[in-house]
């Protein structure tokens, strides 16, 4: 139970949780002194998955981990049995970050993975297997967006994994720097590529089921005037069909994430 009476007098003191390894999409661990917290209750985790203790636990602590799946704050609970909450205390988890470089400088985006879980795993999935670097800045549109992320040198289209599920209505907004994702007509086709909003580019917002618009998953922190100097490039039409193509190749070097 959470805490109990020495001589029907004394309180226990109030169970100390101490996390490490707050990093979204890894496991994170909850070191719980068991002085306080024993019996009589369930713990849980908001927005972190598969709750287990491990073997690494101690007489004078218990340690569980899980897997972390959002950012933001986040609450390490205890609930009795009649469902009420007896312990909470509140941890922060930093949203995670990637690094663009280009030819012309590097820029680093803040992902969102509460608003848009499966938008952000797609996107760090791209990242750690490597898939951006050498592809280039294939469409800029000075007064609305610069886009990237799914075209060789020459308009080559490189190969990506199946699409995503739309995550537009989720309260974000195409507001300048924030990063979103591109597709086709049809909601449910993003794959790869991605835009910054020069502007804001509030009519690509969500608006109803049947104009569903794109989907918003995170935003420039750092390296906005790369974005704009990128936005300045001359353009053309590359085989009649593409247009708004940089006439010298803007190259993502790598991308890497930081966070």
């Amino acid at each position: 139970m959470l805490a109990g009476c020495s001589d029907g007098k004394d309180k226990l003191a109030e169970p100390t949780v101490v996390a490490s390894n707050l990093v979204y999409g890894q496991k994170a661990k909850f070191a719980l002194g068991v002085t306080s917290l024993r019996q009589g209750v369930s713990l849980t985790v908001d927005g972190c998955s598969n709750l287990t203790q491990v073997t690494d636990s101690s007489k004078s602590e218990e340690v569980f981990e899980c897997d972390l799946k959002t950012s933001g704050l986040i609450s390490f609970k205890a609930v009795d049995t009649a469902g009420t909450t007896v312990f909470s205390k509140g941890f922060l988890v930093p949203d995670p970050q990637v690094r663009f470089t280009t030819t012309l400088g590097s820029f680093t985006v803040d992902l969102l993975p509460a608003k848009a879980p499966e938008t952000v795993e797609n996107l760090l999935s791209y990242v750690s297997a490597g898939f951006y670097n050498g592809l280039i800045v294939h469409r800029v549109i000075p007064g609305f967006v610069v886009q990237m992320g799914g075209f060789l040198p020459g308009m080559l289209p490189k190969q990506t994994k199946d699409p995503i599920v739309l995550e537009s209505n989720k309260g974000l907004s195409n507001l300048r720097a924030t990063l979103g994702m591109a597709r086709t007509n049809d909601p449910n086709s993003a794959t790869s590529q991605f835009y910054i909003n020069l502007v804001d580019n509030r009519f690509l917002d969500y608006a109803s089921d049947t104009s569903p618009g794109y989907a918003v998953f995170g935003s420039v922190s750092a390296g906005m005037d790369v974005i704009d100097l990128i936005a300045q490039r001359p353009t053309q039409t590359v085989a009649g069909v593409f247009q708004n193509v940089p006439v010298n190749d803007v190259l993502m070097l790598g991308a890497a994430r930081i966070r």
